[in-house]
């Protein structure tokens, strides 16, 4: 099992950065080899499925995941989305959490718990650091994509 959290503050208003990290489809554009698929009807609540498969060919695999708490950022309260993995190959969880940051930004924190349960608890730490620079690297591109 590996947990990992992941922080960033950007100038970005909450609603903004709310946006650029919970639509779904854009993770595939920004995590190599990988296709998103909303499997429920938008817009995005609690009880919505999704599907990102990855890799290629014989070696893809697919990460099914429900959102379970759904809150977006209002004046007063920091957003918090809470994602349960429930795949053959990943389980676990994911929170986004985007709250007021200083000088009108925007502070963002990404909380995670991956279980590969066909992986030996020796690759932990492979994972972990493989895990913190994907998801790392995910972020910061989907918080800088306007699109």
């Amino acid at each position: 099992m590996v947990n990992f959290l992941l922080e960033r503050t950007v100038p970005l208003p909450l609603d903004e950065a709310w946006r650029r990290l919970t639509e779904w489809s854009r993770h595939a554009s920004v995590v190599p080899l990988t296709r998103v698929t909303v499997l429920t009807v938008p817009p995005t609540a609690e009880g919505t499925v999704f599907v990102a498969r990855s890799g290629v060919g014989p070696l893809s695999f697919d990460d099914r995941m429900e959102v379970t708490v759904w809150r977006p950022p209002t004046d007063d309260a920091p957003g918090v989305c809470r994602l349960e993995k429930r795949g053959r190959v990943v389980l676990g969880w994911a929170e986004i959490e985007v709250r007021p940051g200083p000088g009108g930004r925007s502070r963002v924190i990404w909380r995670e718990e991956l279980r590969v349960p066909l992986l030996p608890s020796l690759f932990d730490r492979p994972l972990a650091g493989a895990s913190r620079y994907v998801f790392g690297r995910a972020m910061n591109r989907l918080l800088r994509l306007s699109g």
